[in-house]
């Protein structure tokens, strides 16, 4: 047996080989560790400057489309962001530009020119008051409306509503409450459209939420032409915006078409349009260097682009009418 001194000797011996053992594994630890947090750093740096590459890149993109959009002169061909697309001289009948123009697409709330014209045709009051009812609200999309139902405005005031802010329950009152009800309002629609020669267009409601109204820009250009004949028609359409007393309270309603609030142009009638299916739509009757022009521009994707589009049309009429002018002068 060993003795007491002897235990301590080795017990001394143990501890100090224990200690070095734990102090050769200490600096492969701390290597290894600093390998995964350097891992882990070059990984978060990697993915930041992806992250950073890709927002300059959509900065870069959106920056030279508005640059684009600014600096166009007119001078250049026609770059235009709608799929469908017919400017026509309304007074000649001239098709300046063309694009995409015999397509069917939906058209969204541009129906609502349509659903103006049947109302207008029936010589109906347009100081009787009407009331927003079940019947009114969208539950095809769930859109969103201030008029609440029970809301009672007169037909002059749901007509403006229809057209300058695309109001759907005002268009969808309208259409209830023509005689013989919402499918006599139908039937008056599609034969009105007949009527017109517009041949590819084709009305299953009153506000342009269903994505079965239908119709060409071809068809549209007619629409148009033939709503400008409607003096009540061009007044709304073209009001930046309008003050409507809603259950004791002024509410201010405004025109969706950002050109008209805007008010550098010259505009006889307006209507925008957007549904997922049609995308954004637009229709214009203005006056472009002097002339009288019908504007269509359908299936627009960005937000904006159709405001872009009718710009940029502007700017290439200019263009082109200065050059020819310059021509015969100088010829």
């Amino acid at each position: 047996m060993m003795n007491n001194k002897q235990m301590g000797f080795y017990m001394r011996k143990f501890i100090l080989f224990y200690i070095a053992i734990m102090l050769s594994f200490a600096p492969l630890s701390t290597y290894a560790e600093g390998k995964r947090s350097h891992k882990h750093k070059a990984h978060i740096s990697k993915k930041h400057k992806v992250s950073s590459k890709k927002r300059h890149h959509k900065l870069v993109s959106h920056k030279n489309k508005a640059v684009y959009a600014q600096a166009y002169d007119g001078s250049a061909p026609l770059q235009l962001a709608s799929s469908k697309v017919l400017v026509v001289n309304q007074l000649t009948g001239e098709k300046l530009f063309e694009k995409n123009t015999n397509q069917p697409t939906p058209i969204a709330s541009v129906t609502k020119l349509m659903t103006a014209m049947v109302m207008l045709d029936a010589h109906l009051p347009m100081d009787e008051v009407l009331a927003i009812s079940n019947q009114d609200v969208d539950y095809l999309k769930g859109t969103h409306s201030r008029l609440s139902v029970g809301t009672e405005l007169t037909r002059g005031e749901l007509l403006q509503l229809a057209l300058m802010s695309s109001e759907n329950r005002a268009a969808s009152a309208l259409g209830r409450n023509y005689p013989g009800g919402m499918n006599a309002f139908l039937t008056a629609m599609n034969r009105k459209a007949a009527a017109l020669g517009m041949n590819a267009t084709q009305f299953y409601d009153a506000t342009g939420l269903d994505s079965s109204n239908v119709s060409t820009a071809e068809d549209l250009a007619k629409m148009v032409n033939a709503a400008y004949h409607y003096p009540e028609i061009r007044q709304v359409s073209t009001a930046p915006s309008q003050e409507i007393t809603l259950h004791g309270g002024a509410n201010n309603f405004v025109n969706t078409n950002a050109l008209v609030r805007r008010g550098d142009w010259v505009i006889g009638l307006s209507k925008t349009g957007f549904i997922n299916e049609a995308g954004r739509c637009l229709v214009m009757q203005a006056e472009i260097s002097g002339q009288p022009m019908i504007i269509v521009l359908l299936n627009s994707v960005g937000k904006m682009s159709r405001i872009g589009d009718a710009n940029r049309i502007r700017k290439w009429i200019e263009h082109n009418q200065m050059a020819s002018l310059d021509a015969r002068v100088n010829g």
